[in-house]
């Protein structure tokens, strides 16, 4: 068995001809000739015409390592509430195999960690960013978390997991955080709304952006996984938080009354 694309030819082109060429495209673009070794990363999951540019430019300015934990919030409310995919994963582009090493050593770390498909089954903002990771390491393993609304205490045990399950694997490993930013506000009002919250994030504080969104009213669907990512970059030793790149789907749309926010970030040690 596989885990079937969800939002092929939706949120990106489901052929593999016409994905590979959008995706290097993207990636020609937004070339980066000094990457940066991140210990995490955070990236938008909306249709690549609209946040493919800054997914792009994001992960084009660092090493992606061979294995990957991709943390996505789970728009659908199917499944565990912390679900791990360990069937692997069917996309145009090829299929990706999951690290089986390090997602046994997250089980056996955390009890709260369940394996279940369901959560995956229907998730898009995990399945978006796999054709650029694809495109930039060829032997490319992940391991996928969906997410669901989890307190910030659960955030943080949860992150003090992921990092142990790191260290003990004790190859690189990157952290991708998936996540859109405010959606659905003018461009004013979203755009005031998402400063608040990257401002906490490039000062690596993850309780203050967790509280941020909740006390402002902030309708970030991934607050969830850029906080546990937050919470393991910190217990890994990074120091920066880089934002690389903030637009708003007005950019493309040209509808600046209603927009979805996007932003793209790298963490790493100084």
């Amino acid at each position: 068995m596989s885990r079937l694309p969800a939002v092929a030819d939706r949120f990106y082109p489901g052929n593999k001809d016409a994905l590979d060429k959008v995706v290097n495209d993207l990636l020609i673009k937004h070339h980066c000739t000094q990457k940066k070794k991140a210990i995490a990363v955070v990236s938008p999951h909306a249709g690549y015409i609209y946040s493919g540019g800054v997914c792009a430019e994001t992960l084009n300015s660092i090493i992606i390592p061979e294995t990957v934990m991709i943390l996505g919030p789970n728009h659908h409310g199917r499944g565990a509430s912390i679900a791990l995919s360990r069937t692997p994963w069917q996309m145009p582009s090829g299929t990706v195999q999951i690290d089986e090493e390090l997602a046994e050593l997250l089980l056996e770390i955390d009890q709260e960690i369940k394996v279940n498909e369901a959560a995956h089954q229907f998730e898009h903002s995990l399945e978006v960013q796999v054709p650029f990771l694809q495109a930039l390491q060829e032997n490319l393993r992940i391991v996928p978390l969906a997410l669901s609304h989890l307190s910030f205490n659960e955030c943080e045990t949860l992150g003090e997991s992921l990092a142990v399950a790191i260290r003990r694997f004790d190859k690189p490993v990157l952290v991708l955080a998936s996540s859109d930013m405010n959606h659905f506000d003018s461009r004013e009002i979203g755009s005031k709304k998402d400063k608040l919250v990257l401002a906490e994030l490039v000062n690596l504080q993850p309780q203050a952006l967790y509280s941020t969104v909740a006390q402002n009213n902030i309708s970030m669907c991934g607050v969830i996984p850029v906080t546990i990512a937050l919470q393991v970059s910190l217990h890994l030793g990074a120091s920066i938080a880089e934002l690389i790149r903030y637009t708003d789907s007005g950019d493309v749309s040209g509808d600046i009354d209603q927009v979805v926010g996007y932003a793209g970030a790298i963490l790493y040690r100084s």
